[in-house]
């Protein structure tokens, strides 16, 4: 399953280079008297694939802002070797006709990704569809599938200006990941953000054997990327759930490894 997942993002996240297999699926038919073009206005993250609960650091975020234009964003790596992929709000070109909805991107010089989503069902919060995708190199096709369930939930809330600032980690419930339950972020308004840590006296101090530290927020999506000097880049991805009154709540699901996941939450508060 991991495998699949993985083949399926690929593609999404534009950089996959394997022939894909047809899939079959028990969705429903497609609804008819809609309006399509209207109702997939806004924003919407990728939930479930395959019938499967995406991993968060799996998930993308599509903002459709008219039936002809979206924006993309997604933080990806892969096992495969199909590279990485650091996404914020790359424009996409979009048609819509009947229940499909193609979009179109040119990655570089030389490749183009077409993928369609075929609606099969859509409300104000949610969209459930099949996705076809072909990557063409030089106007010839190297790879293509068909027929993948891919489900939406439509976002609400933008969090990317309200993250500003400086948050302090109160709690954390699961597995530790690269950020701990002894941290501070502080994030600003370029993309990009600091790591604090309490030294051995216990003063908060900014880690500063960093090359580069980004994040991006998309809807409730948070992406972030580090590279300490000397070593491999890292990404930690969580779903914001709430940002209120100082107070922000984070949770993602993980797959550990013996292919089980975890539910994990991490709470801070701002520091003024």
């Amino acid at each position: 399953m991991k495998k699949l997942i993985n083949l399926a993002m690929a593609a999404i996240f534009l950089c996959g280079t394997s022939v894909f297999t047809s899939c079959t699926t028990t969705d429903n038919p497609a609804q008819s008297g809609i309006n399509l073009s209207e109702m997939i206005i806004g924003k919407w993250i990728t939930t479930n694939i395959e019938g499967k609960n995406m991993q968060t650091n799996d998930k993308i975020v599509f903002t459709f802002v008219s039936p002809t234009k979206a924006y993309l964003s997604a933080s990806y790596t892969t096992d495969l070797g199909s590279g990485e992929q650091w996404i914020d709000k790359r424009e996409i070109d979009v048609v819509i006709s009947g229940d499909t909805i193609t979009l179109t991107t040119r990655t570089d010089e030389h490749t183009i990704v077409v993928e369609k989503l075929i609606v099969q069902n859509i409300t104000s919060s949610k969209l459930s569809t099949l996705h076809d995708v072909s990557i063409y190199y030089d106007g010839k096709v190297i790879a293509s599938g068909k027929g993948t369930p891919l489900r939406f939930a439509k976002i609400t809330t933008d969090y990317s200006q309200d993250i500003i600032g400086l948050w302090e980690c109160t709690a954390l419930t699961g597995t530790e990941t690269y950020n701990d339950a002894d941290s501070r972020l502080e994030f600003f308004a370029d993309g990009t953000y600091k790591y604090w840590h309490k030294n051995t006296a216990g003063e908060w101090e900014a880690v500063i054997n960093r090359e580069f530290q980004n994040y991006f927020v998309d809807g409730t999506l948070l992406g972030t990327r580090w590279k300490n000097t000397g070593e491999e880049e890292l990404r930690e991805w969580w779903e914001i759930a709430s940002l209120a009154n100082g107070q922000m709540v984070w949770t993602a699901l993980r797959e550990k490894t013996d292919d089980t996941t975890v539910q994990q939450e991490m709470r801070w508060k701002k520091i003024e």
